[in-house]
Formats: C-alpha cells, structure tokens, sequence
C-alpha cells in the first residue's frame, strides 16, 4: 500500500514561508532540485492544497518552453505535468493538468487512494493540508528540508496541534548548499527512536 509522505522545506525556526508568503530563503541549487526530480518522480501522486496547486500551476506546465531553462527544469516541468494530482479545496471549480478537486479530507477515501495508487508513495505538500492530515492521523511519513535560514515569522510547518507521535529518523542527509534532508517515519505507539539512520 502506498504511504502518505509530507515533503516540505522549512526554516530552522520552522516556517514554510515568511510574511507574504515569502520564500526568497529557500536554498534550491542544481544538487537539491535533481534530487526533488528524482524523489517527486518516483511519487505515485502528488496532495495538494489550493495555493500550493495554483503556485505550480502558475509556472510548471510551460517552464520547459523556455529556451534558456536548465536540463533539470525542464525534467521536473515534464514531472509535474504528467503526475496525478489531487488538489483539496472548497473554493476551485476544476483544476488542470491531471489534476482532480476534491472537497474534503475523508479519512476512508485517503485509505482508498493509497490503496488503488501503483508505482510510489502520496506526496503531501501545503502546510493547511498538511495540518488537516496531521490532525486526522494519515501522514505516514516526513521529509523535512531544513534550510540554513531563520525567518522569525510567517507560516509553520506544524501548527499548534493536539498531535502527538513518536518518530523514527530513517534517513539524513546534508547537501552542498547547507539544506539537511530529515526523514521519518511513524513509530509504534510508545516506540522511541534510537537516534540511528540509514541511508
């Protein structure tokens, strides 16, 4: 069955963006945008909020018509573009790009998805999604992307929640730029992690 993985960069102080929605912080050179390349494209499909959906969709189906766009650009144009997405939103009519809206988080209809999904894992992405995932136990796993930067205010990755879990780190990884790659996965209950990882 696939899993659920929350793939999101954030600052050290744990914002997605700062005021504005600004996300100028963020570390993305050639090594970390091929290695997104290489993780998305393995995803099975992709969970989107609204604004996540409408700030791809603003840029990523036409990005490799650019002539000066670089080799991987235009890998990930084709990614994105090809991928099934599932958008969550009240508010959009329709969405494009093999693309489909639906309204709410149902927990049985996210078990049906990952069951039906062949090929890879559900990437999760949007921190409101996120949240309503978070709060109804359906996140499987974290890829957390801590870029070297303190934003002081804007939008949390975890919001104040009644959640709790306990996490097993199976992966880190630092990258050239200073990003480190944090992976968890879920715990059983009461389980500690050892503080070990593995590539």
């Amino acid at each position: 069955m696939a899993k659920i993985v929350l793939m999101m960069g954030v600052s050290l102080d744990g914002y997605i963006e700062g005021p504005d929605h600004d996300i100028s912080w963020h570390c993305v050179d050639d090594e970390l945008h091929q290695h997104m390349n290489d993780v998305i494209g393995r995803f099975g499909a992709l969970l989107h909020g609204r604004r996540v959906y409408e700030l791809m969709a603003a840029y990523w189906p036409t990005a490799d018509a650019d002539p000066q766009a670089s080799a991987i650009t235009r890998q990930f144009a084709g990614i994105w573009r090809d991928i099934p997405k599932v958008v969550y939103s009240r508010t959009l009519q329709s969405a494009e790009w093999n693309s489909t809206v639906v309204r709410d988080v149902v927990p049985e209809e996210v078990r049906a998805l990952k069951e039906k999904t062949v090929g890879g894992d559900l990437g999760l992405g949007g921190a409101g999604i996120a949240a309503e995932f978070l709060r109804l136990g359906l996140v499987d796993e974290y890829r957390v992307y801590v870029h070297p930067a303190l934003v002081g205010r804007g939008t949390r990755l975890f919001p104040e929640a009644d959640i709790a879990a306990s996490l097993r780190l199976v992966e880190s990884h630092v990258f050239g730029n200073g990003v480190v790659l944090l992976r968890y996965e879920q715990g059983e209950r009461g389980e500690q992690g050892d503080g070990s990882a593995r590539p």
